[in-house]
């Protein structure tokens, strides 16, 4: 291949991926031409993208960028997925689609930085909450304070009118009220 070819290539991913700040790095050489067609179109279903690359020329599109701990995974062939919220959604989706197609090597994942290597890997950051689940949890944590005060106030004061209820109901049907001591 020319070094214009290769340039071109380098420029195509640089498009492609140079924002991209997350993604995992699977391998589908264990896997029938029928099945890789149905894994592309789960994939395509839950919006992840799989492009097939060239080791050589994804290393040096990756070098310097937030994709750069990536490079130690790419050996053999190899496919970047990418897509979905996040990578924690593509992590998911390749791991439910590895128990289908147990041809699917999983190479890593890079989320903020951190290389997830291997399939142990990306099945722990399959496990991570989504941005959407993490938001939830923060607001969870910072009501739960305010949802523990309002039972402290509203928790005596239902006390209480039960107690004013029951006086009152005594009352009504012309009881006593023993006085307590």
């Amino acid at each position: 291949m020319s070094k214009l070819v290769k340039d071109m290539i380098v420029h195509d991913y640089t498009l492609k991926f140079g924002d991209m700040t997350e993604m995992a790095v699977i391998s589908i050489r264990g896997v029938e031409a029928n099945d890789t067609n149905e894994i592309r179109d789960a994939l395509r279903q839950k919006d992840i993208k799989l492009t097939v690359i060239r080791n050589n020329l994804a290393r040096t599109m990756f070098m310097d960028t937030a994709l750069d701990g990536l490079r130690e995974v790419l050996s053999g062939p190899n496919a970047l997925a990418y897509g979905a919220e996040s990578v924690v959604d593509v992590a998911r989706e390749l791991v439910e689609l590895l128990k289908k197609f147990p041809g699917i090597e999983l190479k890593g994942a890079i989320l903020d930085g951190d290389l997830y290597e291997g399939e142990a890997g990306v099945v722990a950051l399959s496990k991570f909450p989504t941005r959407d689940e993490a938001l939830g949890q923060v607001v969870q944590l910072v009501l739960s304070p305010a949802q523990n005060l309002v039972a402290g106030i509203v928790g005596p004061g239902s006390s209480l009118a039960g107690i004013v209820k029951t006086i009152e109901e005594k009352l009504e049907k012309g009881e006593s009220i023993a006085k307590v001591g």
